[in-house]
């Protein structure tokens, strides 16, 4: 898991971005302009995946920097994926430095295939998922960069003119369509939509 330091992050405070790189420099400027307008709603956001983090801007900015020194963050949807069963686990091998023991529930078929293949079990997960990994990486880039600007986009403009063709446009890869679509948004909303769709936008993978 990244260190909070490693995140990086932007910023808004309304419609304006107020900051943007790593997690600390940008909830201290957040605090900044939380200090001078309380009422005003700060939202930041982790730049690979568009989630919001929730920082507890009270107090004194050396408070602020320890509740980010202590900050853990929520697993994400791709660190949720489980791994081996308790049963694979209790096999030949321990796990090593690195490898994390989670839960997978297979047929028997599977597992009775799976420990049929050179190196057990794990050592047959671990190359089917790197080989997917491998095939789908532009694929699953594109996906990501869709979920991550539909996500900033539902929060930051769901109820603004032309949301549902930006969007319809996001998922078709169609660039000048969501360029046109969002072009009547806030620049910097409509900026940082354009740069978590990016990828979805210039790359075309064919469906598996």
């Amino acid at each position: 898991m990244s260190a909070p330091s490693q995140f990086i992050c932007t910023a808004f405070a309304d419609q304006r971005r107020i900051a943007s790189g790593p997690l600390h420099k940008v909830a201290l400027k957040a605090k900044t302009v939380a200090d001078k307008d309380p009422d005003r709603p700060i939202l930041i956001f982790e730049d690979a995946t568009a989630e919001l983090i929730e920082i507890d801007l009270r107090g004194s900015a050396g408070d602020v920097s320890q509740r980010i020194a202590a900050w853990v963050p929520g697993p994400s949807s791709a660190e949720r994926a489980p791994t081996e069963s308790t049963s694979d686990r209790r096999g030949r091998g321990r796990p090593k430095l690195g490898v994390v023991a989670r839960e997978v529930t297979l047929l028997p078929r599977h597992w009775n295939w799976l420990k049929a293949q050179p190196g057990g079990a794990s050592v047959a997960l671990r190359k089917l998922v790197d080989e997917a990994r491998h095939r789908h990486a532009g694929r699953d880039r594109v996906r990501r960069s869709q979920e991550a600007a539909y996500r900033f986009m539902s929060l930051m403009a769901g109820d603004r003119a032309n949301f549902e063709e930006a969007a319809r446009a996001l998922f078709a890869g169609d660039a000048k369509r969501f360029a046109e679509m969002t072009e009547p948004w806030p620049h910097d909303i409509r900026d940082y939509a354009a740069k978590l769709a990016a990828d979805a936008l210039t790359d075309r993978v064919e469906s598996a």
